[in-house]
């Protein structure tokens, strides 16, 4: 049967299996809004494309599902860039459908033109412009294999207004055959026989978890290695909840806000397993310190993020998952074979003298509400059964420091890229792919800012997010390195002009709550958690709270600032 444009679309993302859709109309993409109706696919309306980009990658994080955009042309398209630039940096599967001028005006200047494949060839996987009709279910049948394969990232595909207005009779693909595409998900036999050597010879083993470990599901198989052999584990911003953050072998996140204890732990370790990580500024400090005393063993699914910042002695380009399996069944049969000692004892005995010695902590008070503390409490509150957003900065890091993540996919962060207005619209992807479940936005009184017109989208459709402001009435992590660095030098980074954020839920549709003692945030807090509705809740904290254990910028991670 012959179908519009629009209609093939909407078929290809019926048998890809799409059910939610996050966008906002427009004239380029009038025909594809006409025909959605008539499908099963839920669209959800946002007040903003950047939003809409971050609901889809908040919807993906939590579920490991492709999320989906689809937006006009012009502005429409340019508002997503900062939210693919976002998902591109953490490696989140997306799908970005943008509208685009009819193909006779493309070149021309035409009313709300912009080359959206240009724009964003550097922050995508891969991006397409449809000049064909007939091609479209080959291209989006590509596009959502390849957002997915390997190592994920968002896919962009530009759709001219004639292009969906036009009518052909569609033939659509069975599978997807790219010759220059190929991802390698088995391991190398020899090379795990070798990383597991060098394993079980080890005096002072760490496992280093990243986020490739949730892209790939691969928190089991990390989980059972690390307990089979009593190996202690520490984890990037993105591979929090890749591990019982409750489990004795755990020692928080290493880095610039990393715990003293892991950090001093990948100082002193002698060998270092890091699956699906990428050695990233933050993690690292300054390279040419970083650990020092270790033989790295590097699984991850992207070879051309083997050796890219750091040096390492076996690399294993595979799927994490497949990687620590083979690793799992060849430690099976070494075992059937003679027993394996516990060589550690010592070396978890000296991590856990750096835990007592210098743990994670801050000064507490009777009189103001300690950003910690209220992280703290929501985790006593929750017992850790919630899925967490966070804005960016100070809030970012309290939430990873101190909420215990206990599965993956219940931190949802921007890890990469740092995108401020983050949280709350993630937030909302993560609610509509989980009515039932808990879903708390971490949030910064200058970050929230930056998309809180999506409380529009939360009460409309009757979604119980619940956002935790922490006020401090300033750009907090600016102005911890002014601080710092800059001779308390606070250039533009006080917010004296901060609204009532409490009348701004209420305007909304939202119920607003705020605390501004320390003995009125747990009640506060149970009130906004019980309720069915959407939240904002206003945590007045201390105004020049700082983030320890803080590494400075070009240090060596040996080198933290602590409380």
């Amino acid at each position: 049967m012959k179908m519009k444009g629009a209609r093939i679309l909407l078929e290809c993302l019926k048998q890809e299996g799409v059910e939610v859709i996050f966008g906002f109309p427009g004239g380029a993409v009038i025909d594809i809004y006409h025909e959605l109706p008539n499908y099963p696919i839920k669209h959800y309306l946002v007040r903003h494309e950047q939003a809409a980009v971050h609901a889809a990658d908040g919807y993906s994080r939590a579920t490991g599902k492709v999320g989906v955009v689809l937006v006009t042309s012009g502005p429409g398209a340019t508002n997503t860039v900062t939210g693919i630039a976002t998902a591109y940096m953490d490696s989140i599967p997306l799908v970005v459908f943008t509208g685009q001028v009819p193909r006779m005006l493309i070149g021309n200047d035409a009313f709300q033109e912009v080359d959206i494949v240009g724009i964003t060839r550097p922050c995508t996987k891969h991006n397409y412009l449809v000049k064909d009709l007939s091609q479209l279910p080959r291209i989006i049948k590509e596009a959502f294999y390849i957002a997915k394969s390997g190592r994920p990232g968002p896919v962009l595909v530009d759709l001219p207004k004639d292009i969906m207005a036009s009518v052909i009779k569609p033939e659509y693909p069975k599978s997807v055959h790219l010759r220059s595409y190929n991802p390698h998900y088995q391991p190398n036999l020899k090379q795990v026989k070798k990383a597991l050597e060098l394993i079980l010879n080890a005096k002072r083993p760490l496992i280093f978890a990243g986020g490739g470990v949730i892209a790939s599901s691969a928190h089991e198989e990390l989980t059972w290695l690390a307990r089979e052999l009593k190996i202690p584990v520490t984890a990037t911003l993105m591979g929090l909840g890749s591990f019982p953050g409750n489990d004795p072998l755990w020692l928080g996140m290493l880095g610039m806000h990393g715990t003293y204890v892991a950090n001093m732990a990948v100082n002193h370790a002698d060998v270092i397993l890091a699956v699906g990580v990428r050695f990233d500024d933050r993690v690292t400090g300054r390279v040419d310190t970083f650990a020092p005393s270790a033989k790295i063993i590097h699984v991850d699914i992207d070879p051309t993020s083997i050796r890219k910042n750091v040096q390492v002695d076996i690399p294993i380009v595979a799927d994490c998952k497949e990687a620590l399996m083979t690793l799992k069944n060849e430690l099976i049969t070494i075992k059937k074979k003679k027993d394996i000692s516990d060589n550690y004892e010592s070396w978890r005995d000296k991590i856990t003298a750096w835990n007592e010695a210098h743990p994670l902590t801050y000064v507490k008070s009777d009189e103001v509400i300690k950003p910690q503390f209220v992280i703290e409490k929501l985790y006593e509150l929750t017992g850790g059964d919630a899925i967490i957003t966070t804005e960016v900065g100070q809030n970012q890091m309290w939430a990873a420091q101190h909420f215990r993540y206990l599965r993956p996919r219940t931190l949802l962060s921007s890890g990469g890229l740092g995108t401020m207005g983050y949280g709350f619209p993630a937030a909302i992807g993560a609610q509509i792919a989980y009515p039932d479940k808990l879903v708390v936005d971490i949030a910064g009184d200058g970050s929230i800012q930056m998309n809180i017109q999506e409380l529009a989208t939360a009460v409309w459709y009757n979604l119980p997010v619940k956002i935790i402001i922490l006020n401090n009435s300033y750009l907090g992590m600016v102005r911890q390195w002014q601080e710092l660095f800059y001779n308390r030098n606070y250039s533009s980074t006080h917010l004296e002009y901060n609204p009532d954020f409490v009348k701004i839920a209420e305007a909304y549709g939202a119920e607003g709550y705020r605390a501004t003692k320390p003995d009125e945030v747990e009640d506060v807090l149970k009130r906004a958690l019980s309720s069915e509705k959407t939240c904002v809740v206003e945590m007045v904290i201390e105004k020049e709270e700082n983030v320890y254990p803080m590494v400075p910028a070009g240090a060596s991670l040996s080198e933290m600032l602590l409380v």
